[in-house]
């Protein structure tokens, strides 16, 4: 009942100036519709683009070539029409029924529309590096989450080890690279249908009905609500329409895959109109347990999405929408993929501890994809919200109030000395996050010369331990905690059934007024300054209490237990604000040529430890409990060409120095729950991108990019040691020059596709054969670089071949990494620091059949 008060007060809030607004006299309302067609065939075009100029609406045409736009427009306006292998058509239209007809082009490369400046324009005429995926392109390629679109663009990067320790980097940066801790924001905003998704578990939803994917790269904290230091994914879900549709795509492949996608769409009244959507992913495990007897790392997920599109009045447009995602994978198991030698005794490495303990591991070859691990997993992600958008027309400009709850519920158990041995037997951090946020912004094109975007964006989070979170111990632990000869070590069940309960709570405040204008100086040179200010409050209660194990009194025994597990709690509170900004120049001397400089300072808010911490001497580093702000200087050059009206070729120069960074480490002390939080005194990553489409002619279509990425520690001299120097005489070691973990030097992707008219079971159509290719460079795979976690490079060959008929019928085969390559994606040391580390493995070959339709 709170959260629902919450939720109405934050809606009443957003409408004020909604309400406000309806006493002045209402704008003539535009509902357009109709049809685009092929001028010299006269059929129908499926998908073709359809906007007003200058302004956000759009809809694309539906399996009868039809689309209906509903705009406070008064007529006549423009309109623009584009679709791959057809010339782009600008039309003046003067009434509320519209046929279009598109001349074919053989040369002629569409345009790709995106709004993440809040209004309809081409990617190519803003000054802002973009990279941008149209659903159909992402569904057609088998990037139904966006793990896999990090194949398509290089400069993404994402790990994740299970739903929770997810990491999403655009360039490197963003987040803390590792085990997840929750008392850090993002520096990569996730954006849906213009609701920021604040916990990075979100990014491992699959995409329901997605229209569209913007990547932004660099800071955009003047364009956005929350603050995004290294980029925005701004996605873009199909809206209800006015004209009846229906979408359903289903697909089946080996391990048992089993994909079922379906969308309906239609009007309830004049003034209303719905859209319900569902995706379905199911799959057998790809790793062999041979403690269970049976296949591990399934797939097991379900998303709804249903929306509600309300036109009250002739100026204002409401739209309704709740989601609810669900996860239920078979685990998402590691394998042991290698040992390393630490500077422990000799009796405390990992090869010792298993002989002791008659142990022997069940492969040395990660690729053997067999796993023994004992402990039962249960891997339960379930996302879901609601949220309520206006926009009203008012004057030359358009005012959006955007109202949302959202909910995380994290319920696991995992396995995390990765082996068969009950060493740790539970690993549950169970959480739950309410997010509940406010946007109001107005967009438009005030003056010739002027135009913008001026914001206000409030969001209130709380994360509860939901209601505990444990970490167990077993009968094997008292041998790998062992750090002295002492027979007291092996006293029976010092450490069976030993564990930590905890209770935390985290409860943050944000908000922030942030504004960008676009001054058009000359028809060729434009200045964009912005300009944003953030207020951010932490408040954290922690307690951890331990139990279990052998009940004692024995000073010596219980220094013991202290020495694996302790008590622990403190409460802390911390406020900041921050002024930051940024600013651009651009240089347009023709039509094919974007030239664009900026400068840009930013700001990432306090952090606080949220996982325990560590301890010198017995004693429990409190100062730790505070993360300072991370404060951004970046600097970008960007050159967008148009070399013909047949391709695009664009290239991005960067520099990004980071004060303070936020990052995630490992220590040797198993009861520091997912490493800890730290800031790095000073990094740095620049960079170049380039990238590029082309069409050749009516039958081929090219599109590629390559980006290198330098990124490395100028000063981290208080870093913990790698994983092989666990045991040195000191714990801590002094980093600067080192390479920053998760990026690779080299990185870049080349897709391919060939079309040929044809008909097919007497259905008029196209043949095509598509094939995406992705590679990259070694990378680290440990906060403090270490010579045995790093990933080698690979390459991934993907492709397709089918057919799509003019009726919005299609019928392919695909496969994925068809060389049947094998990789890591991420390397973790276990608990504790042994010596022994796990893989996150890449999937294997995997291939199958995808029927779709659309109405």
């Amino acid at each position: 009942m709170k959260q629902f008060s919450k939720l109405v007060l934050l809606i009443l809030l957003g409408l004020v100036p909604l309400l406000s607004f309806a006493q002045e006299k209402p704008i003539i309302n535009a509902k357009i519709s109709g049809k685009i067609l092929d001028a010299r065939t006269n059929e129908f075009i499926i998908g073709a683009s359809v906007f007003i100029k200058g302004v956000t609406n759009g809809a694309s045409t539906d399996a009868n070539g039809e689309f209906t736009l509903i705009t406070a427009q008064k007529l006549p306006f423009t309109l623009v029409v584009s679709y791959v292998g057809y010339q782009k058509k600008e039309i003046l239209i003067n009434s509320h029924q519209v046929e279009i007809r598109l001349e074919e082009s053989t040369n002629e490369l569409s345009d790709v529309v995106v709004t993440s400046r809040r209004r309809q324009e081409s990617s190519q005429d803003i000054p802002i590096p973009i990279s941008v995926i149209r659903g159909a392109v992402a569904e057609d390629a088998g990037a139904f989450n966006p793990n896999r679109l990090k194949e398509l663009i290089p400069s993404v990067q994402l790990y994740s080890s299970n739903g929770r320790n997810t990491t999403l980097n655009i360039r490197g940066l963003g987040s803390s690279f590792g085990l997840t801790n929750d008392g850090i924001d993002p520096g990569v905003g996730f954006y849906v249908d213009g609701v920021y998704y604040a916990r990075p578990a979100a990014t491992a939803i699959d995409f329901v009905d997605v229209d569209r994917i913007e990547v932004l790269r660099g800071p955009q904290g003047t364009l956005f609500g929350k603050n995004t230091t290294a980029g925005a994914f701004n996605i873009t879900t199909r809206a209800p329409s006015f004209t009846q549709g229906v979408s359903f795509e289903a697909s089946y492949g080996n391990l048992n895959y089993i994909q079922v996608k379906t969308s309906v769409t239609g009007p309830l009244s004049k003034k209303l109109a719905a859209r319900l959507s569902f995706s379905g992913t199911q799959r057998d495990g790809t790793i062999y347990n041979l403690t269970t007897l049976k296949p591990t790392n399934a797939l097991n997920n379900l998303g709804f999405r249903a929306q509600l599109l309300y036109t009250p009045s002739e100026y204002v447009n409401i739209t309704f929408a709740g989601d609810n995602a669900r996860q239920r994978p078979d685990g998402n198991a590691t394998v042991v993929a290698g040992v390393v030698p630490t500077q422990r005794a000799a009796y405390r490495q990992f090869n010792a501890i298993i002989a002791d303990l008659g142990y022997k591991l069940p492969t040395t070859n990660p690729f053997d994809r067999i796993t023994d691990a004992d402990s039962p997993w249960r891997v339960n992600n379930d996302f879901g919200g609601a949220s309520i958008n206006v926009d009203a027309k008012i004057g030359k400009g358009t005012l959006t109030s955007t109202t949302a709850w959202r909910y995380w519920i994290w319920d696991p158990s995992n396995d995390r000395d990765f082996i068969g041995l009950p060493v740790l037997t539970k690993s549950q951090g169970n959480s739950r996050h309410d997010q509940w946020t406010q946007e109001v912004r107005y967009s438009g094109q005030f003056t010739e010369s002027l135009s913008g975007v001026f914001g206000i964006f409030l969001i209130d989070q709380i994360l509860t331990s939901n209601p505990v979170q444990t970490e167990e111990s077993g009968s094997a632990q008292w041998r790998f905690a062992q750090s002295s000869t002492s027979a007291l070590w092996k006293t029976p069940g010092l450490f069976d059934g030993f564990g930590t309960r905890t209770t935390s709570r985290l409860h943050t405040l944000g908000a922030a007024v942030f504004s960008q204008i676009d001054w058009k100086i000359t028809d060729k040179i434009h200045v964009l300054p912005g300009i944003r200010f953030n207020y951010d409050k932490k408040d954290v209660d922690y307690k951890r209490e331990t139990y279990g194990g052998l009940q004692t009194t024995d000073p010596a025994l219980l220094a013991l237990k202290n020495g694996l597990y302790t008590n622990q709690a403190f409460n802390f509170s911390v406020n900041e604000n921050n002024l930051s900004g940024q600013v651009t120049l651009a240089y347009k001397p023709n039509k094919s040529v974007n030239l664009f400089g900026t400068y840009a300072n930013s700001y990432k808010p306090v952090g606080v430890n949220l996982g325990g911490l560590p301890s010198a001497n017995g004693v429990v580093l409190i100062d730790l409990a505070r993360v300072k702000p991370e404060f951004v200087t970046h600097y970008e050059l960007g050159l967008k060409t148009k070399p013909s009206i047949q391709s695009t070729l664009n290239l991005t120069v960067y520099n990004t120095e980071i004060q303070d960074y936020q990052t995630q480490v490992q220590t040797a002390e198993v009861g520091v729950n997912r490493g800890y939080l730290a800031n790095a005194e000073k990094v740095r990553v620049q960079g170049v991108e380039l990238d590029g489409s082309i069409r050749i002619n009516s039958h081929f279509t090219f599109t590629g990019a390559l980006s290198y990425t330098d990124g490395i520690y100028v000063s981290f001299k208080n870093a913990p040691v790698p994983l092989e120097e666990t045991g040195a005489a000191s714990a801590f070691k002094d980093i600067s020059g080192g390479e920053l973990p998760g990026i690779s030097k080299w990185a870049g992707s080349l897709s391919g596709e060939y079309i040929h008219s044809a008909k097919f079971l007497s259905l008029k159509g196209n043949f095509f054969i598509g094939v995406d290719t992705y590679a990259r460079s070694t990378f680290s795979s440990s906060a403090s670089p270490s010579k045995y976690l790093n990933i080698a490079g690979y390459n991934l060959v993907n492709g397709r071949i089918g057919f799509r008929a003019s009726n919005g019928f299609s019928i392919f085969a695909w496969g994925r990494n068809i060389l049947d390559r094998d990789y890591f994606e991420q390397l973790l040391p276990a608990a504790g620091n042994a010596g022994h580390y796990a893989a996150v493995l890449g999937d294997p070959a995997t291939y199958g059949l995808t029927l779709r339709f659309n109405y």
